[in-house]
């Protein structure tokens, strides 16, 4: 489907909660390649209470990140497909978040892609990596399709729509 009404294919969101409501707000319309600009977007560590909020990026239906706030201050990353490294945002997520990629024959032709990074990135919020990993290892779905599931299993499914419908 193409023109106006033709679903998002990339897109950078904040998702937090305050006050126990999930909201979703729209940071780029398409998946903006500037790393700082997302980390930014995260706002202050532990300014929002906890769990802090997140941000996700689906970059061309390809693969997705996952950026939250840890102990400390550091930044959690999770990127549904590690071996994405000619996307620039990929690239730079891998690089300075120390994801470690093989390329020597850990993909074949049947494989979707490879997680890296913080699999329990979301487990503050109830979803941990043992449940995380099946839905972004599934080969049928695309990366926008990822991120709709894991929206769907901690609640801000509607929220999410709303904030990147065309």
């Amino acid at each position: 489907m193409t023109g106006p009404d033709a679903p998002r294919t990339s897109f950078a969101v904040r998702v937090s909660r305050p006050g126990g409501r999930w909201r979703v707000e729209l940071l780029a319309e398409d998946a903006g390649d500037e790393l700082p600009v997302l980390e930014r977007a995260l706002g202050e560590p532990g300014a929002d209470g906890w769990p802090p909020p997140f941000v996700l990026v689906v970059d061309s239906r390809l693969y997705f990140v996952a950026l939250r706030h840890g102990p400390g201050g550091m930044v959690r990353a999770l990127i549904s497909d590690a071996a994405m490294l000619e996307w620039v945002l990929a690239a730079e997520v891998v690089e300075r978040y120390g994801i470690g990629v093989d390329t020597e024959g850990s993909f074949d032709d049947d494989e979707s892609g490879w997680p890296g990074g913080d699999l329990d990135v979301f487990a503050d919020d109830g979803l941990k990596a043992d449940e995380l990993r099946p839905i972004v290892t599934a080969d049928d779905l695309w990366a926008d399709e990822m991120v709709e599931r894991i929206a769907a299993r901690l609640g801000f499914a509607e929220e999410l729509a709303a904030a990147v419908a065309p």
